[in-house]
This record gives C-alpha cells, sequence and structure tokens, in this order.
C-alpha cells in the first residue's frame, strides 16, 4: 500500500488500512481460541522473526486524530509473535516533498536516485496505460428514452498517448473519473491543451454523497488555450472523500472534426502520508536522492523503469527525448532537409542552402541514402521592404519618423499637403523583421528543439519543418498599436486599422492554418487542407496592442514519423494600415487650414463626415445621404451614398433605417412604419442533429433597424447556465461577445445524467452582416438576392419589403463575407411583433453558409392606411336625417395612418325626386286607361242599344229589311247605324263568342246594298 486511505477506487494493493487490519485481528482472534488446540496436535506455527516477514499499517483515525502502528504478515497465519502495536504519528502528519514516511521508525526518510516523492501528493505523469484508479465513462448527451443510443459511445473513451492523455474526438459525453480521500484540505493541478471550442471541457468535484461542490464558472469551465500551449488549472479540495470528473462532450455542427482536448501532470495534493517513493517510468531519470520530480532522459539516450542515469544509444540507433529504448536510424531521404535563404551579404548577395530536419534521425552513409544538396548560387537580394531603406553593407533600417519609400529608394520627406501613411508592408522576405518571430510547438512536449517553425524564402515566406508532424508552426506579428492618421482622426467610424495577407496552402493530408489574435484565444479565421493563392483582410475595430498569429498543422494525428513534411503554408505578402511608430511607404493628401499653412506643409484633421478636397485640399462636408469609406477621406468619391432606403448619420459614418419607408405603385404612395419591429428579436431554430444525433439549437438575434446604425443585436460565449443570466445585464461579464444587426448562436440543450444537470455553454459564432446595404422592395441590391421563392406567394397584395444586410469581412468559405435578407411581410394575422420564419429549404437559415434569409411576417408591417383602404356606407332617409358609415376594406391591409370619419348625417326628403316622377307617370298611365276604357265601354253600349233596335224592327216585318230601305231614324248618325266589314273586327269576335255561350240570343243577318255585300254582326 502507497497511499493511506489516497485512492477508493484503487486497486487491490491500496486497500485502506483499516481492511487489512480488520481482516488480521479476525486472524488472531482464531488463533487466540484455537490455542489449545494447536498444542494438543503439536502444530508449530514459526516466529515471525525477520522484518520482511510483516509490514506495518495504520489504523483508522479516531474522533481525535490520533492512530496506531500495528505489524500485518504478508501472509496471513504464516507467523506468530508479530512487533507490538504502538501509537502512530498524527493523522495529519505527512513528510516534505522527495521524502517518504519509513514505517519501522515513522520518520521522513529521503527517496533514492531513480524514484521521487510529493511527500503528501501524488502525480500522474505517465500515460502509456489509463493509470489504477481512473476509469473513463462514455455516455450519450441527449440518450432516447430506451436508451438505444448509448451503442455508439461504447467506443468513445480517453486515449493514453504516452506522456498525455487525448480526449474523445466524437460527440459523446466522455468522463475521466478518479476518487481520492484527503486527510487534510489540499488540492488538485493538472496542465492541459484546449484548443476547440466546438468540444465542451469541464473540472468539477463531488462529494462521496455525490452531491457537486461548489465551485464558481473559471473553476468549472476550462478556458481555451492558444494553439499548441499547454496551460495550467487548479482547484482547491476539501478533506474527505472527492470525486473528480474531466468531462468532454464534441459538437460536430458542421461536420467538422473537433480538436481533442489533451491532459498530463495530473498531481493532488492533500494525502495524509506516502509510505514509499515512485520509480521513474522508463524514459526519465532521477539522479539525486530526495527528488520530488523525475527528468526526461535527453536525446539519443533511454533508461528502464527507476533509472539514476540514461544510457546512450548506439551510433546506428536514435532517441527522441524521454524515449525508453533507441531504434535503428532510417536511411536519409528528401523528407529529411528543408531549404533556407542565407541573409544577404555585404555585397548585396543570398544563396540557397539546404539543412537536415532537426533532430536528425537518418543516416546518410548507408545504401539508399540521399545526400544533403549542394549550396545554390548566389544571387542578387530582394529589395528592402516598403518603408525601408538599403545601406551601404545591404541591411534594411526603418525610414526616419516624416519620411517615405518603396523599398528601392532613399528615404524622402513627404511634400507639403501631405502626410505619411504609416503601417507595415512585408513583401520581401530576406530575413524576419525584428517585429516578428517564430517557434514551433510539439504537442508532447512543448518545443521542437531548435527547429524554427517558419523559414524564409525570398518572395514569400513558408512553413519550416517541424520536428513532427502534428508540431504547431508558429509565425508571430507584434503590432504595438494603431493610430488614425491626422486626416483620418475625427472619424467616429470604428475602423482603426486593418491587415491583410496574401497566403496559399499545400497539403496532402487533413493539414490546417489558422490565423488569431492572441490574448484572445479565438481563431479569427481557419483554412483546412489545400487553398490556392488568396488574400484575407482582418479589419481591427479596438485600439489596443495586439499579437497577430499563423498557427499551420500539417496533421492532428499524433505520429512519431515524418510523412507529411512537404505540406506547406506559403505567405507571400502581409501589411497592416494605421500602425502607431510604423513606417511609411507612401504619403497621402491630408487637408490644410491656409495658404500659410499649405507652405508650412502642416495638417489638420476634418471633422466628422468631411472630405479633402482635391482642388483646394479643404475640408468639405459630404453630400446628405452619403458617408465616408472608413479608410479614405481624399476627393468627393470617398463619400458613397447609401443605399434605398436608408440614410446617413449626422458624422456620414455609416447609414441607417429609421425603420420608415415608402413605396409608389399605381399612382398609389405606401408609407410603412416599422418602429414596432425596430425592438431586438430572437428566433430559435431546430432542435437539428449532428450525423450521430446530437441535439443542437440555431438561435438567432436580429435587429432590424439598430439605433441610428448601431447595431443593437448581442450574441455572447458564455460558458454559464443561460438559465440563470439574466440577459440583459451587463454583456461585460460575459467572456465573448459580438454586436450585429444579425448574430447566431448555437445552443446545445441541458444533458442529465446520474451525476449531475450540466448546463451548456453558448457556442460563440462571429457576427453575420454589420452593415445595412439598403431597403427595397426589388430581390436583388448590392450582389445579393432575396430569393423570393424560398418563402411562400404573397397574397395580399402588399409588396414585400427587403432589408440586406452586409459584412465586408471575408471568410474561409466566404469570398464577400457573409449577408442577410430580411424579408418584411404585411400579415394582420400577424399581430403585435409578428412572427419570423426561415426557408423551410434552408433550415438552418442558409442553403450556401453565406446567406441568410428569413421572413417577418406582422401587422406592424403594413402600409399607414389612407382614404383607399376604407368605403362608406348610406343609411337610410330617416325622419328627414341620413346617416353616412366609413368602413374599412376587407381584408384590412393598413395600420396606424388615417383614421376612419367619423359617421355623419345630412338632411333629406321622405319620398325622393325619382319616386315622385314615378308615381306620378303612374297615376297619369291609370287615368288614361281608366278614360279609355270608360269610352270604349260607352260606345259598345251605344253599339247594343241600335243592334237591339235593328232586330226589334226584323221581328215586327217577319223579315229582314233590304238594306237599300231602310231608313235611318231623324237624328241620328248614318256611321253610327250599320257597320260594314269584310272581316270581324276584333269587338265583333268578342261578341260573337260571348253571343254563342248565350244560345240564340243573337243570329247574323245579310244585309244586300246596292254597292257591296257586306256581313253585320250584331
Amino acid at each position: 500500500r502507497r497511499f493511506g486511505r489516497m485512492g477508493e477506487g484503487d486497486s487491490e494493493q491500496y486497500r485502506g488500512g483499516s481492511e487489512v487490519l480488520h481482516d488480521w485481528l479476525q486472524i488472531e482472534c482464531l488463533e487466540t481460541n484455537l490455542h489449545g488446540l494447536q498444542n494438543k496436535m503439536a502444530i508449530q506455527v514459526s516466529l515471525c522473526l525477520f522484518s520482511t516477514d510483516y509490514y506495518y499499517e495504520y489504523t483508522e483515525c479516531d474522533s481525535v486524530g490520533s492512530r496506531w502502528r500495528v505489524a500485518i504478515p504478508h501472509i496471513l497465519g504464516t507467523c506468530s509473535a508479530l512487533p507490538t502495536p504502538t501509537r502512530g504519528t498524527d493523522c495529519s502528519f505527512s513528510c516534505a516533498v522527495g521524502e517518504f514516511l519509513e514505517m519501522s521508525a515513522q520518520q521522513c526518510t529521503p527517496c533514492a536516485a531513480g524514484s521521487y516523492s510529493l511527500g503528501s501528493g501524488v502525480r500522474f505523469d505517465q500515460w502509456d496505460t489509463i493509470p489504477a484508479g481512473f476509469t473513463s465513462l462514455a455516455t450519450y448527451m441527449d440518450p432516447g428514452p430506451s436508451g438505444e443510443e448509448s451503442q455508439a459511445c461504447n467506443s468513445s473513451s480517453w486515449t493514453p498517448q504516452g506522456v498525455y492523455l487525448e480526449s474523445s474526438r466524437d460527440e459523446c459525453t466522455v468522463s475521466l473519473v478518479y476518487a481520492v480521500h484527503l486527510e487534510q484540505q489540499g488540492s488538485v493541478s493538472f496542465s492541459y491543451q484546449y484548443p476547440d471550442n466546438n468540444i465542451f471541457f469541464e473540472f468539477y468535484v463531488q462529494n462521496e454523497q455525490c452531491q457537486e461542490m461548489a465551485q464558481t464558472d473559471d473553476q468549472k469551465w476550462i478556458k481555451l488555450t492558444t494553439n499548441g500551449e499547454w496551460d495550467t488549472h487548479t482547484v482547491n479540495l476539501k478533506s474527505g472523500t472527492n470525486i473528480l470528473y474531466w468531462r468532454t462532450t464534441g459538437i460536430l455542427v458542421g461536420g467538422k472534426m473537433v480538436k481533442p482536448v489533451l491532459l498530463r501532470n495530473i498531481q493532488i495534493e492533500g494525502v495524509a502520508y506516502t509510505s514509499e517513493c515512485f520509480p521513474c517510468r522508463p524514459g526519465w531519470f532521477s539522479s539525486s536522492p530526495g527528488s520530488s520530480s523525475c527528468q526526461p532522459c535527453p536525446r539519443n539516450t533511454s533508461s528502464n523503469k527507476g533509472a539514476a542515469s540514461c544510457t546512450s544509444c548506439p551510433d546506428t540507433q536514435y532517441s527522441h527525448e524521454g524515449w525508453s529504448q533507441c531504434k535503428e536510424r532510417p536511411p536519409c531521404s528528401e523528407k529529411d532537409y528543408f531549404q533556407i535563404h542565407t541573409a544577404c551579404d555585404s555585397e548585396g548577395k543570398t544563396q540557397v542552402m539546404y539543412r537536415w530536419v532537426e533532430p536528425r534521425i537518418c543516416e546518410e552513409n548507408v545504401t539508399g541514402a540521399v545526400a544533403l544538396p549542394p549550396t545554390g548560387e548566389r544571387e542578387a537580394c530582394p529589395p528592402c521592404n516598403p518603408g525601408y531603406y538599403n545601406t551601404n553593407d545591404s541591411t534594411c533600417f526603418p525610414c526616419p519618423p516624416g519620411t517615405h519609400s518603396d523599398g528601392t529608394s532613399v528615404c524622402e520627406e513627404c511634400p507639403a499637403g501631405t502626410e505619411p501613411v504609416l503601417g507595415y508592408e512585408y513583401k520581401w522576405w530576406n530575413v524576419l523583421p525584428s517585429n516578428m518571430k517564430t517557434s514551433c510547438f510539439n504537442v508532447g512536449n512543448s518545443k521542437c528543439d531548435d527547429m524554427n517553425g517558419w523559414e524564409v524564402a525570398g518572395d514569400h515566406i513558408r512553413s519550416g519543418a517541424g520536428g513532427s508532424d502534428n508540431d504547431y508552426l508558429i509565425l508571430n506579428l507584434h503590432v504595438p498599436g494603431f493610430k488614425l492618421p491626422t486626416s483620418l482622426a475625427g472619424m467616429t467610424g470604428t475602423e482603426f486599422g486593418r491587415i491583410t495577407f496574401v497566403f496559399e496552402t499545400m497539403c496532402s493530408a487533413d493539414c490546417e492554418l489558422y490565423f488569431m489574435m492572441v490574448k484572445s484565444t479565438t481563431v479569427v479565421e481557419s483554412w483546412e487542407g489545400s487553398k490556392e493563392r488568396q488574400s484575407y483582410t482582418h479589419i481591427m475595430t479596438r485600439n489596443a496592442s495586439v499579437s497577430y498569429t499563423w498557427a499551420f498543422q500539417r496533421t492532428n494525428q499524433a505520429q512519431d514519423v515524418r510523412r507529411y513534411i512537404s505540406d506547406v503554408v506559403i505567405l507571400y505578402s502581409v501589411s497592416v494600415t494605421n500602425v502607431q511608430d510604423g513606417v511609411a511607404s507612401a504619403c497621402r493628401a491630408c487637408a490644410l487650414l491656409s495658404q500659410s499653412s499649405q507652405r508650412s506643409g502642416s495638417c489638420i484633421p476634418c471633422p466628422a463626415g468631411f472630405y479633402i478636397d482635391r482642388d483646394t485640399n479643404r475640408c468639405q462636408e459630404c453630400p446628405p445621404n452619403t458617408y465616408l469609406s472608413g479608410h479614405h477621406t481624399y476627393g468627393e468619391d470617398a463619400c458613397l451614398p447609401c443605399g434605398p432606403g436608408s440614410k446617413s448619420n449626422k458624422e456620414h459614418s455609416r447609414c441607417y433605417s429609421d425603420c420608415s419607408f415608402s413605396h409608389t405603385e399605381h399612382n398609389r404612395t405606401l408609407t410603412f412604419d416599422l418602429s414596432s419591429l425596430s425592438p431586438v428579436a430572437s428566433l430559435t431554430i431546430g432542435p437539428s442533429f449532428t450525423s450521430k444525433g446530437t441535439k443542437y439549437l440555431h438561435v438567432f438575434n436580429v435587429s432590424l433597424c439598430g439605433h441610428q446604425g448601431k447595431m443593437a443585436a448581442v450574441c455572447t460565449d458564455n460558458v454559464t447556465d443561460l438559465a440563470n443570466k439574466d440577459m440583459g445585464s451587463d454583456s461585460t461579464q460575459f467572456v465573448n461577445s459580438v454586436d450585429s444587426f444579425i448574430c447566431q448562436s448555437t445552443i446545445i440543450p441541458c444533458l442529465h445524467n446520474d451525476y449531475r444537470t450540466v448546463p451548456q455553454p453558448l457556442l460563440f459564432s462571429p457576427s453575420l452582416p454589420v452593415s445595412l446595404s439598403g431597403a427595397t422592395v426589388d430581390s436583388d441590391l448590392d450582389g445579393i438576392n432575396a430569393r423570393p421563392e424560398l418563402f411562400s406567394d404573397n397574397s395580399k397584395g402588399i409588396p414585400d419589403i427587403n432589408f440586406f444586410y452586409r459584412s465586408t469581412q471575408a471568410t474561409g468559405s466566404c469570398e464577400r463575407g457573409r449577408s442577410a435578407v430580411m424579408t418584411i411581410r404585411c400579415n394582420p394575422e400577424k399581430m403585435d411583433h409578428g412572427q419570423l420564419t426561415v426557408p423551410s429549404a434552408c433550415p438552418a437559415g442558409t442553403c450556401d453558409g453565406c446567406t441568410f434569409h428569413f421572413l417577418w411576417e406582422s401587422g406592424s408591417a403594413c402600409p399607414h392606411c389612407t382614404q383607399d383602404d376604407y368605403h362608406q356606407i348610406e343609411g337610410a332617409c330617416k325622419g328627414g336625417v341620413q346617416v353616412t358609415l366609413s368602413v374599412w376594406n376587407e381584408p384590412k391591409l393598413c395600420t396606424k395612418g388615417m383614421s376612419l370619419p367619423a359617421k355623419s348625417s345630412a338632411p333629406c326628403e321622405a319620398i325622393a325626386l325619382w319616386l315622385k316622377v314615378g308615381v306620378g307617370g303612374g297615376a297619369f298611365l291609370a287615368v288614361l286607361l281608366v278614360s279609355l276604357t270608360f269610352y270604349f265601354w260607352k260606345k259598345n253600349k251605344r253599339l247594343e242599344y241600335k243592334y237591339s233596335r235593328l232586330v226589334m224592327s226584323a221581328n215586327k216585318e217577319c223579315e229582314l229589311p233590304v238594306a237599300d230601305s231602310c231608313a235611318l231614324a231623324e237624328g241620328e248618325e248614318p256611321e253610327d247605324d250599320v257597320v260594314y266589314s269584310h272581316k270581324p273586327s276584333l269587338l265583333g269576335k268578342l261578341r260573337a263568342i260571348a253571343n254563342k255561350r248565350e244560345g240564340d240570343s243573337s243570329e247574323s243577318v245579310q244585309l244586300k246594298s246596292s254597292q257591296s255585300e257586306r256581313w253585320v254582326w250584331g
């Protein structure tokens, strides 16, 4: 047993002393009871005469902190007469580092050479296998109801890699667990590499009741590290049982493999004592007694376990630092050397040379070996970089302040009316500039011997050979700060400077180039695999000292051999603008105050929103609704027009929308007031699932108009419990945050397991668009297409308004930067704040990763109401009064604006004129019809009367009179006496029909006339 009560989960050799003591006491009791039987049977038990027959242990500590030392035989029951138990040291007793507690004398003794001790601590620094007491547990972050997904994580675990422990690279949650019992307050510390924020890494402690101990967020969530660098994390521990958890969970949202977390040198302080020293592991040694640690064997040496010194390898073999054995040297090949350019000599000449990759492991003088190529011919050195001048000894020096040079000529002063353009511009690489440095980090050893990470090569600088394929090759550029030139000093924009570099990568494996700003631990951009020659620009929005870093790794897989040494990254040029104490390659025009000032050449800053007139070198204000481009103020063309639907602020530093919009079509002007949509809105998309089923959500924060162009949407990277955070509080409490019109975050839902509920952090995503290009009903603006086909057709008849946003910051996948289109649609059914959606065909909001599309439907997006949006209804005339009512057209597609006119009334008559005319005309027609009816009725009566007289006269004479002899009575009108007709009249026909119905009441009589023959109907 090495540690008293050290490991709850240790193997048999670490069992607690109380357990062993209990077994021994049982044996002693049994021996006492059987003592008489032993005498009778003459069974002889040997005496424990030698100290090698037994060992010492301490009993459990009692309530007053004391304990006893007891002797326990190595094999129970094999000997008797053990030493009498004696009082032991106090429970809080421990030895100093480099010492162990010698139990027979109960005194601290220095460790022998080849071993070490931490006194009251324990260290784990050998990771050929997972040490005893450690357990790797893999669980799925979001298991299904039946737990079927857990099978996907059976192969996930922490993997030992010799000098460090590597976490899982997949989406499973893998925990490294270790239990330790401390007799006093102590601590745990460990070294780690955590370069990728696409993997969650947390450390927490539980007690023996599986209750999580109180920890701050900084203690629980591990901070990111710069690629290739190791950091140390320390947490204090309480006395008693402590269960330690190192937990990782990868998030493969974009299908990109995550970089694993690396652990090494886990050290725990606070154990009661150590009864023996740890032997040095193979490949390490401890030359002096009383050591607290072991040292790795130097290169080309090796050692066995517990070595006090290292043994040199034979000439035909080699070893790296910390190796336990030597290996045969392979024949040299093209992968074992690299090319460099020498510095310029006094004659201005340089030449190509070749060097062996260090450490050199190959053998030249064997069959099949490749010899080192000869040195190249001497060539003329490249010119100095802009802002530098060449001396007689071919050395480049920076130009004095106020002067400039293109690198090929002497430094000259800027002419009157101009000022030097300060910055860095490196495009010739004969020597590494003084403000740049290169290094190499090996994943295991944090260094690559004496190898440079990058090598200059005349017209470019390229990645070096490194020590192994998974080394980080580092190039660093330090910028002391930024200073705007005098002509730009009055501007209120957020650009203080920009860095632009041209690069190219040529890879056959999974190489990756990182561009980052040191001290932020955030990768600005990264590129995987081979990339053609291209340019990248990053804008600085804060004035502070910064170090830009390029880190190149050929492969992130641990390798002992060099396979991809030909995989390189080439950096052709690097330029940084507005550098404080920089050098000048040219001069720029500046504003002058007066003619006298122009003669003296002094410059003044223009006020915000002013440009420098080309003719007079005076400050002139930009025209309305234009803005200054940011890093250029010379000439009126520096004032760029704002896009449609936007206007410039007072300082002409940006264009913004005041959330009002007007559009004219079909001789009708539509006016929109979108101020109710101005507050920041959030849209949660998902859940989505990765290839292994990990659930995640996309969250977008949207600021449609901002605050006079100031971006109001904030996305944060906080590794705390989101449920307990007040998102409206001061944003400085968060680790990282971005301000934009639209920003994106990815949320991993909380997970629950047997240990605890873990709040997952909010993944940081770079902001999307940062400037408003304009607002219009058109579907294209500034090279951005709204793609209206992604959403359902607009059937309301009110045109959609498209807000276009753009970021000029290029990314590895978006050469023109990211952009977004927010389509505003009138929908009275979506009241108040409305509803934000993304295209169903692009559930993540983007179909290509560069342009994001959103649809915002709201009743507040309808135009102002006008007189065309309602109609009037007139009521009936009641009591001489008529009421007129106004009602909205259905459906109502407007808001605010004109209100409905109030109900109105007007005097009216009971009978309308048209009704009077109609009634009068009807009455006239009725009177006329009655008069005609009466006239014809009277006339008919006369005819009946005359006919009846004629019939009566005929009956008296028994014959009808001859027509010629018929006489007329005196006073009768002849035309009424006889009716002649060839055909019966209409009236006659009616009378004939009536007579037939009456039988013989009438008859026809033929009358003869001298003129003609006629029929008379009576």
